[in-house]
């Protein structure tokens, strides 16, 4: 439902990663329907439909060769917002992930930690407005205590913004610390959905 995270919950393999890629259109689905907004994703542009997503993932996925703020800024850009408003939106963006444009906008991706990285890819997904974020094991190579500081922030962060997110783990304590629902998948197939 609108406004809520999902959590996709299982083993390695299972399918949790290709249900993202189905969603954003980067994998056809074999069977079965994907709406985004009552609309089926089929009958869709897949740029216009990506375009409308924000996509986070455990690998980051910055760009080396360019500096924070230029980073956050590329979304924006994509969706044809001129250079001083998508620089804007981008400073806000870091704003809301804790990290002051002023102090880190200018900076390489690599004098970064592992969590200001994947900070940034939050921030990039985020100034792009998206209507739905897709999250891939997001925390996944972080240590414990960046994890578990990540998780308490975009928790805060969700219930400012209302943002509809597809979150991707095998970690049972995070799905039900970040879940407003919960799919349980294995071998490809959804087995339960519920509640934490």
């Amino acid at each position: 439902a609108g406004g809520e995270i999902m959590v996709l919950i299982g083993p390695s393999g299972c399918g949790k990663t290709t249900i993202l890629r189905m969603i954003n259109r980067l994998v056809e689905p074999s069977g079965g329907t994907i709406l985004v907004e009552g609309q089926d994703t089929i009958k869709m542009d897949p740029v216009a439909l990506r375009r409308r997503i924000g996509y986070v993932i455990q690998g980051i996925g910055l760009f080396p060769h360019m500096r924070v703020l230029e980073n956050v800024a590329v979304v924006p850009r994509l969706k044809g917002i001129g250079p001083g408003e998508a620089r804007s939106v981008s400073e806000r963006a870091l704003e809301m992930v804790g990290l002051p444009p002023s102090e880190y906008g200018e900076k390489w991706p690599r004098q970064l930690s592992g969590g200001q990285q994947q900070r940034v890819g939050v921030a990039r997904a985020l100034a792009g407005d998206p209507e739905i974020i897709l999250m891939d094991e997001p925390f996944g190579a972080l240590d414990p205590i960046s994890r578990i500081g990540l998780q308490d922030e975009l928790l805060d962060l969700q219930s400012k913004l209302k943002k509809t997110v597809v979150f991707v783990t095998h970690d049972i304590s995070e799905a039900m610390k970040m879940g407003n629902r919960i799919a349980i998948m294995r071998s490809g197939v959804l087995a339960q959905v519920g509640e934490p």
